[in-house]
């Protein structure tokens, strides 16, 4: 079992930054791929980025490449969403997720674990 907990969202200015971090529990962190998904109101949820279970490699929403870096630090059991040049339409919330699987996927049906979310919202 693993759970997860988001910070660090809250009320930017279009052109802002914020971190994201996802701190999960348990001793078994660096066994599952990680991922972050949004979503808006009124819309379906959507994939933004994953990391590997070592760091190595990541894959990022076509969308959002450039502006969104995903990290981790096993160590701290701690997942982050590094997020620059944010706009009115960045506005969701924020899910971190965790994933069995031995291969970077933006499937949601992949992922076993999630958290509560934390919103984000981006003021014009």
């Amino acid at each position: 079992q693993v759970q997860l907990v988001e910070s660090g969202g809250g009320l930017v200015q279009a052109g802002g930054s914020l971190r994201l971090s996802c701190a999960a529990s348990g001793r078994t962190f660096s066994s599952y791929g990680m991922g972050w998904f949004r979503q808006a109101p009124g819309k379906e949820r959507e994939f933004v980025a994953t990391i590997s279970q070592s760091g190595g490699g990541a894959y990022y929403a076509d969308s959002l490449k450039g502006r969104f870096t995903i990290s981790r630090v096993n160590a701290k059991n701690t997942v982050y969403l590094q997020m620059n040049s944010l706009k009115p339409v960045d506005t969701a919330v924020y899910y971190c997720a965790a994933t069995r699987a031995t291969y970077l996927t933006s499937n949601s049906r992949a992922y076993d674990y999630w958290g509560q979310g934390t919103q984000v919202t981006v003021s014009s």
